[in-house]
């Protein structure tokens, strides 16, 4: 027999804050910023409710907790207005191919490494793939010494990640910008 399923208590998120904060004893930070020392937390709930506060706790992994009184709703703005500058600066890496084959032109070829120099000077990975299609297959040798070219073309500007190697029907390597 199925039992009926059970709904189950929504997670909170953010710190733990007033009737949520299960210590019996907290080290206390008042509003001005001052350490109150350990202090039942009850008490300080309390306290902080009288001023129009939040218990907030800032270190739950300390013996015991320290929780500070502050505005909780403040509190999470500001937190989130920091992590959304956070992510504003970093700078997604991404992995740009550059496909080969091995009878490639010497136009094409420079028109191609141009490519991944633009690519490096972005502070993007290449990958660079040389196809073999039918009869080519006989001669991987050339593709590899095509792929060592490059690597040593680009040794001034980029880094190997991952030797050329051979994937089936296809040779890769991987640069990374120096």
């Amino acid at each position: 027999m199925r039992r009926p399923m059970r709904p189950t208590a929504p997670q909170k998120d953010g710190p733990l804050a007033n009737e949520d904060i299960t210590s019996p004893d907290i080290q206390l930070i008042d509003a001005e910023g001052e350490n109150r020392g350990v202090v039942r937390t009850r008490d300080a709930l309390t306290e902080a409710q009288e001023a129009g506060l939040d218990l907030v706790i800032i270190a739950a992994n300390s013996n015991p907790p320290v929780a500070k009184m502050l505005d909780l709703g403040r509190f999470k703005y500001a937190a989130q207005k920091k992590a959304a500058e956070a992510r504003k600066k970093q700078k997604v890496i991404e992995v740009k191919e550059v496909q080969l084959r091995p009878n490639i032109d010497t136009h094409d070829y420079e028109t191609k490494m141009k490519a991944v120099q633009r690519f490096l000077g972005e502070g993007d990975r290449v990958k660079v793939t040389m196809r073999f299609r039918g009869r080519e297959m006989a001669h991987q040798d050339i593709g590899m010494q095509l792929l060592v070219k490059i690597k040593e073309e680009m040794e001034t500007i980029a880094k190997v990640e991952s030797q050329p190697r051979s994937e089936g029907r296809q040779m890769v390597m991987v640069l990374a910008p120096k």
